[in-house]
């Protein structure tokens, strides 16, 4: 059946939402069809008129997370959908079947591990038979660490055991998004945990190493501490579906430059654990976060990001490649990220895959282009012979 659009972007009104919009109309190429849609129309008008006349008659489409036939009908309208409404885990599960039963490709910004497992219990098997691809986690979760890691292995040779690391250094500030999101998770361990048992019982997908509890020193002289995200999963799960090698391990680390900054990073994560776990202080805290409210322009210029991957092969051949960005990471990156992603799964011809999959495993080389081509780079830094 023929569709009436290429893309449509779901929740435009937020503010990641409101970027990858703009990201979208300056970026999009000549003749495609594509839409915002949300559940007030009045405020996606206001964000169209911000687009542009190159966006002036882009249609918007009423579509809301409590309303299963109106995403039923967004579904069946479109090649892919974009979503950027969150907390996932509280309000994306219902676009996510709509998209699996109608056979409708999918992004999204999700760094909530409970959302990604739980969507793979409920809708993967749906989403295989139909053709759709589910490709969670389109952002600053997971691509650097999940496009980065690919592109360092293609550096290294095949057949033998691998162990990359990444190490992230980043400059930015938080959305209000970002803290529900972040709280949310920390207060719904519990249910994370059930969903993570039950996904690994009927998906088990090597690749990510056991958390290290003392910090370690990064190889250019940095202090390092792990960093516990959706981040080590997407990684080892593409690692399952392309064949990294035998052996293939991944750890990921902030970078820090002194044991000091450990130290505040310490007490600022068990700060943010207590506050969500006793309602009260939980309240309080999102309450200082008003809905849609997120770094100004000037201080998502100021952000940046360095993401390097040391790749080492049990051969001896050793690689240190880089992912950066000029622009705020968690936003102005965020929405680059996003939207190529999306434009990848709507135009570009790319491996057969289907099901819920990675950015590596759906989109690998062809994102990798795109994004660099879009300002955010991947280049190999060193490389060294190998030993012996």
């Amino acid at each position: 059946m023929a569709r009436s659009y290429d893309l449509v972007l779901y929740g435009a009104t937020g503010f990641t939402g409101g970027l990858t919009a703009e990201y979208l109309a300056a970026h999009a190429p000549a003749g495609l069809r594509w839409a915002l849609a949300g559940r007030d129309l009045g405020k996606l008008a206001e964000v169209r008129g911000r687009l542009g006349r190159r966006a002036a008659e882009l249609p918007l489409l009423h579509a809301d997370a409590g309303d299963a036939a109106s995403l039923r009908r967004l579904a069946e309208s479109t090649e892919v959908v974009a979503s950027t409404v969150g907390p996932y885990v509280k309000y994306g599960d219902p676009l996510v079947a709509a998209c699996a039963a109608a056979g409708t490709d999918y992004t999204d910004l999700t760094g909530e591990p409970r959302f990604v497992d739980e969507t793979y219990l409920r809708h993967h098997a749906t989403a295989v038979r139909t053709g759709a691809r589910l490709v969670h986690a389109c952002g600053f979760d997971s691509i650097p660490a999940d496009l980065g890691t690919w592109f360092t292995v293609q550096q290294l040779p095949g057949g033998v055991p691998l162990r990359v690391e990444s190490f992230y250094r980043v400059s930015g500030r938080a959305s209000a998004g970002t803290v529900h999101s972040l709280v949310g998770a920390v207060a719904d361990a519990g249910a994370a945990r059930q969903a993570a048992r039950e996904r690994r019982r009927r998906d088990p997908a090597p690749g990510a190493e056991p958390l290290r509890l003392l910090p370690r020193t990064h190889p250019v002289g940095l202090w390092t501490l792990p960093m516990p995200t959706l981040d080590p999963q997407i990684v080892g799960r593409s690692a399952a579906a392309l064949g990294y090698g035998p052996g293939f391990t991944y750890g990921q680390y902030l970078a820090l430059p002194s044991p000091v900054h450990v130290a505040g990073a310490l007490a600022g994560t068990a700060a943010i654990a207590a506050a969500a776990s006793w309602a009260p202080a939980r309240e309080r805290l999102l309450g200082r976060f008003a809905s849609g409210s997120g770094p100004t322009a000037e201080q998502r210029l100021a952000g940046w990001m360095s993401v390097r991957f040391s790749g080492v092969a049990a051969d001896g051949t050793r690689v240190l490649t880089e992912v950066h960005s000029d622009l705020d990471p968690g936003y102005a990156s965020t929405a680059i990220m996003l939207g190529e992603s999306t434009l990848c799964l709507a135009l570009d011809e790319l491996p057969a895959t289907a099901g819920q999959v990675t950015t590596a495993a759906a989109m690998g080389a062809r994102l990798v282009e795109r994004l660099d081509a879009a300002g955010i780079t991947f280049r190999v830094r060193r490389r060294w012979p190998r030993s012996g």
